[in-house]
């Protein structure tokens, strides 16, 4: 198993910046082949102090293993979702990779 996790901050000057990026992942990311799990959502807010809260959306997509999520990266679809959603509206991006 292989998980790819991805925290955006969005653009604070694009008031449905976060939207835009939800609706983009969707259109462009939720149907990419070797996906066995998807999830994009908004930031869900807590009271436990050790939850990061300053970030806007997260995705989470597990893959069979690292070879598959490589496929991903440089598939035709994911390439769209950078160029035409990403880049307009997030100002700061972190990604988490790990297997197991």
């Amino acid at each position: 198993m292989f998980s790819h996790v991805v925290i955006f901050w969005t653009d604070p000057e694009q008031p449905n910046a976060a939207k835009e990026l939800m609706d983009g992942a969707h259109k462009y990311l939720k149907d990419i082949p070797g996906a066995d799990h998807f999830h994009v959502g908004y930031m869900a807010t807590s009271e436990r102090p050790v939850v990061d809260q300053s970030y806007q959306v997260a995705l989470n997509i597990v893959f069979k293993d690292k070879a598959t999520q490589d496929a991903y990266q440089i598939h035709p679809d994911h390439v769209k979702f950078v160029e035409e959603v990403f880049k307009k509206v997030v100002t700061k991006v972190v990604v988490y990779d790990f297997g197991g």
